[in-house]
C-alpha cells in the first residue's frame, strides 16, 4: 500500500482510553479528516481518503472545509468539547496550503489542545527541483515552508522515507494524547513519499489504545499543601481550563463548600462552578469581576488549579497586592505548576489532587469575616451585571444588552462561542454560565476568525454527544463584524452539511476592542473604524461609513438570516430571534442573526489593569496623559517570585 493509504488506515485504528471517577471511556482519537487538495496531497492522502470512502465510509470520513486555518480551528473546537479525547487530522497541499495552517498550529499549541496537521511537502527525492510553490533558501537547501511549523508545534517530524512513518506517528500521537504536552502535532509528508508503495507491517495497522495519563499527587505534596491552606487567612482558588479537562469541577465544588475558599476563574475555566454558586467569584484579572479582583488583592495564598497564569489572569501581575502572597499550583504540566517561583508545586491531575485535599482538609474552614466579604462582593457585582443587562430602549443597544439577551434566550446546556475583539472580555466578566460545557471562548491566542469554524467544531462534537444519548446542545457563536470578515467562509461548510449553527453577528462598523484600547493609550481610536478613505488627510477615521451589508453577505452563502432592525424593541426582538433559531430543525443549516450595536458603550469596569506599553514621549496631549496613567499602574506591578 502507499504511505498515504497506510496513514489513513492507521489513523482509523487509534483510540483514546480514559478513566475518570471509576468510569471508563474509549473513543476514536481521529474520527475524521479535513482536507483541501492540490499538488502534494491530491495523489496521496486525497487518493487514500477516496479509496477508503468507496470501501467503507466509516473507516475515515472526509470533511470538506473552505480554508486550512479554519479546518484546524474546527478540530480545536471539537477537541475542547470532547475534553481532548478526540480531534481531527488536516491534510493540505504544499506551499500556501501548508502555510495556511500556521496560525492554526499556534492557536492549538497556545491553548494546549490537540490537532494533527499533515501538511504536504516538496519532493524528498528532489527529482523535480524546484517545484511550484517551493521555498528556496541558498544557505540551507533542505528547508521548506513546513519548517515554520517547528516552533509552533509540540511535535514535528518529516517523513522522508516510508520506513520513518512508524516512529513519526508513534511519537506524534504520544504527544497528541498527553495532557501535559498536547498541542499541534505536525507530520510533514513530501508529495512523492505519500504516493510511494511499501510493505506495511500488520502490527502498524492494528488497533492501538492511547491511555490518557492522569498522574496522582504525592502524599508529601498533599501534606504540605494542606498545611499551607490551613495557615492561610485569605486563600483564593484560581481555576483554569485544566479543571474542566480533568473533570474536576464536582470535586472543586466540594472543596469550596467544605472550606469556604472562594473560586475565581480564567477564560478557559468558565464553567468550573455555576455563576450563582455561593463561592464562585466569577472571572478574575483584567477582564474579571470586581468581586474576584477585590478578594485577589488581599489574598495571602493563591491556589492555582489547571491555569497557566497568563497576563489577563494576573492583571499583568498587579492583581495580587498582599505583600506575603504565596502560590500553591496544581497542574498536570510542570511548566505551569512551577510558575511564580512557587515552593508548592503539585504536578498531578487536578481531580485526583482535589480528592486527596478534600480528605486532608477535614474540619478546616475560612473565617466568618472572609465569608461575609465574599457574599457582599458577589452581591455588588451581580447588581452591576443586572444593570448592564437592563434594556435602555435605545435604537442601538450596548453590547452588554446584547450579551444579556443572548444569555437569557439560551438554555443552560447550550454553548456560547467567541474568540476575539471586545466580546471575550465582556463575556468573561458577565456571562452567567450554568453548565461546565456552556462556555467556549478561545482566548489563549484570541484569534480573529476563530468563532465560526471553532463553533462548527463544537457543534460537531455536540451532535456526536447527542447521538450517543447525551445532552442536546445548541451552539451559539457571538462574533463582531471585524472577526466575521476574517473567516466567515466556513458558513458554507455548515450549509453543505446542513449543520444548525446559530451566529449572533454584531455589527458596530469597526474594531470596538482595539478602538477602546487605542483610546485608553492616547491614540484616539486610530484606524479602528470601517470608513472610506479621506484622501486629503489620508485618514480612515472621518470618512463616510462603508455601505457593507453583512446580512446580505451571509444570505449569499445560502445561510438563513434574521435581521434585527434598530429601534426601541431591538432587545426583545433579538431574544425572539434567538428563540426562533433554537426552534429551527436540527439539520436545517446555519442561522445568522444580524444586530447593530453602539461601540462606544462600554462594559462595567473590572477595576483592574492590563499592561500595554504607552509611548514615553509624544506630541499628542492624549498620549502624554495616558503615559502618566500607565506609570501609575506600572508602579503596582510585582515580580511574584515566591
Amino acid at each position: 500500500m502507499t504511505v498515504a493509504q497506510a496513514v489513513v488506515e492507521y489513523l482509523s485504528k487509534q483510540y483514546t482510553v480514559d478513566s475518570v471517577g471509576g468510569q471508563d471511556f474509549r473513543e476514536r482519537l481521529i474520527p475524521g479528516t479535513f482536507g483541501i487538495f492540490g499538488h502534494g496531497n491530491v495523489a496521496g492522502v486525497g487518493q487514500a481518503l477516496k479509496q477508503y470512502q468507496q470501501l467503507d465510509p466509516t473507516i475515515m470520513p472526509y470533511y470538506q472545509g473552505r480554508n486550512e486555518q479554519a479546518q484546524s480551528h474546527q478540530a480545536v473546537g471539537f477537541a475542547r468539547h470532547t475534553r481532548r479525547r478526540q480531534t481531527f487530522a488536516i491534510s493540505t497541499s504544499i506551499g500556501p496550503g501548508s502555510s495556511n495552517l500556521l496560525t492554526g498550529a499556534a492557536l492549538a499549541t497556545t491553548n494546549r489542545l490537540p490537532v494533527l496537521l499533515l501538511p504536504s511537502d516538496t519532493f524528498a527525492t528532489r527529482a523535480a527541483d524546484p517545484v511550484l510553490q517551493q521555498l528556496e533558501q541558498p544557505y540551507a537547501y533542505d528547508i521548506t515552508v513546513n519548517d515554520a511549523f517547528r516552533p509552533l508545534s509540540k511535535f514535528f517530524d518529516r517523513v522522508s522515507r516510508p520506513e520513518q512513518l512508524f516512529s513519526a506517528f508513534h511519537h506524534g500521537l504520544r504527544v497528541l494524547t498527553d495532557p501535559a504536552e498536547t498541542g499541534a502535532v505536525t507530520i510533514s509528508l513530501p508529495q512523492d513519499v505519500q504516493a510511494e508503495a511499501f510493505d506495511v507491517p500488520e502490527e502498524f495497522l492494528a488497533d492501538r489504545e492511547w491511555r490518557i495519563r492522569r498522574p496522582d499527587a504525592d502524599d508529601e505534596d498533599i501534606r504540605r499543601a494542606a498545611e499551607a491552606i490551613r495557615a492561610a487567612k485569605r486563600p483564593l482558588v484560581i481555576a483554569g481550563g485544566g479543571v474542566l479537562y480533568a473533570y474536576a469541577n464536582e470535586e472543586l465544588a466540594k472543596f469550596a463548600e467544605l472550606t469556604g475558599i472562594p473560586v475565581g476563574n480564567t477564560q478557559a475555566g468558565v464553567g468550573v462552578l455555576p455563576w450563582d454558586h455561593k463561592f464562585s467569584l466569577g472571572a478574575i484579572g483584567s477582564t474579571g469581576t470586581t468581586a474576584a479582583n477585590a478578594i485577589a488583592a488581599e489574598a495571602d495564598l493563591i491556589i492555582g488549579i489547571g491555569t497557566r497564569y497568563e497576563d489577563f489572569t494576573t492583571a499583568s501581575r498587579t492583581a495580587f497586592q498582599n505583600p506575603d502572597v504565596k502560590f500553591l499550583n496544581i497542574n498536570v504540566a510542570a511548566l505551569d505548576a512551577y510558575k511564580h517561583g512557587t515552593s508548592l508545586p503539585i504536578v498531578a491531575d487536578a481531580r485526583k489532587t482535589l480528592v486527596k485535599l478534600n480528605q486532608a482538609l477535614g474540619g478546616y474552614r475560612i473565617g466568618a469575616d472572609l465569608e461575609q466579604r465574599i457574599a457582599a462582593e458577589k452581591k455588588r457585582w451581580d447588581a452591576t451585571v443586572d444593570e448592564a443587562f437592563d434594556t435602555r430602549f435605545t435604537p442601538l443597544p450596548a453590547q452588554n444588552e446584547i450579551i444579556g439577551a443572548t444569555n437569557r434566550a439560551m438554555d443552560a446546556q447550550d454553548v456560547v462561542i467567541c474568540a476575539a475583539g471586545s466580546l471575550p472580555g465582556d463575556l468573561h466578566k458577565m456571562w452567567r454560565v450554568r453548565d461546565p460545557f456552556g462556555y467556549h471562548v478561545e482566548y489563549a491566542y484570541s484569534c480573529m476568525g476563530y468563532e465560526i469554524p471553532g463553533g462548527l467544531g463544537v457543534k460537531r462534537a455536540a451532535l456526536a454527544e447527542a447521538a450517543k444519548g447525551g445532552t442536546q446542545r445548541d451552539v451559539v457563536v457571538m462574533v463582531g463584524d471585524g472577526s466575521y470578515l476574517m473567516m466567515h467562509t466556513e458558513l458554507v461548510t455548515a450549509v453543505a452539511e446542513r449543520i444548525k449553527l446559530i451566529v449572533v453577528l454584531i455589527q458596530n462598523h469597526g474594531y470596538a476592542s482595539i478602538g477602546s484600547l487605542s483610546e485608553s493609550l492616547g491614540s484616539q481610536r486610530f484606524g479602528t473604524q470601517y470608513r472610506a478613505l479621506d484622501e486629503e488627510h489620508h485618514s480612515f477615521d472621518d470618512g463616510d461609513r462603508l455601505p457593507v451589508d453583512l446580512a446580505l453577505n451571509a444570505e449569499s452563502l445560502g445561510v438563513k438570516v434574521i435581521r434585527v432592525e434598530p429601534g426601541e424593541k431591538v432587545i426583545a426582538e433579538l431574544e425572539q430571534a434567538l428563540r426562533d433559531a433554537k426552534a429551527a430543525p436540527e439539520r436545517g443549516g446555519p442561522i445568522v442573526i444580524h444586530v447593530e450595536s453602539d461601540p462606544l458603550l462600554d462594559a462595567p469596569s473590572s477595576e483592574s489593569w492590563w499592561d500595554v506599553p504607552v509611548s514615553q514621549v509624544s506630541e499628542l496631549d492624549s498620549t502624554k496623559q495616558a503615559f502618566q496613567t500607565y506609570v501609575d499602574h506600572k508602579s503596582r506591578q510585582r515580580k511574584l517570585l515566591g
